[in-house]
């Protein structure tokens, strides 16, 4: 409908989705940008290297956290769509 109304609204919601899309990188999950300057900060505290092991698990961590925050969101979306 953005497309529709005029070409400044689909700039200002395609800007929208972008800026959301920064921020939601910039969480604190190994697996996204934050969470890749979280370990940085972290080894730089620490003064030394994380383990492959360690960073491997930290990576599979935020990735299974990620996948359920979607199943999650497309959960709700599906029950208020057809459910209410």
């Amino acid at each position: 409908s953005a497309a529709q109304d005029s070409a400044t609204e689909l700039i200002f919601l395609m800007a929208m989705i972008s800026l959301q899309l920064g921020i939601f990188n910039l969480l604190p999950l190994p697996v996204l940008d934050g969470g890749h300057i979280l370990l940085l900060l972290f080894e730089k505290i620490k003064g030394a290297a994380l383990s492959q092991k360690l960073r491997g698990n930290l990576q599979m961590a935020g990735v299974l956290l990620l996948l359920s925050m979607t199943v999650l969101v497309t959960y709700n979306d599906i029950i208020q769509v057809f459910f209410e």
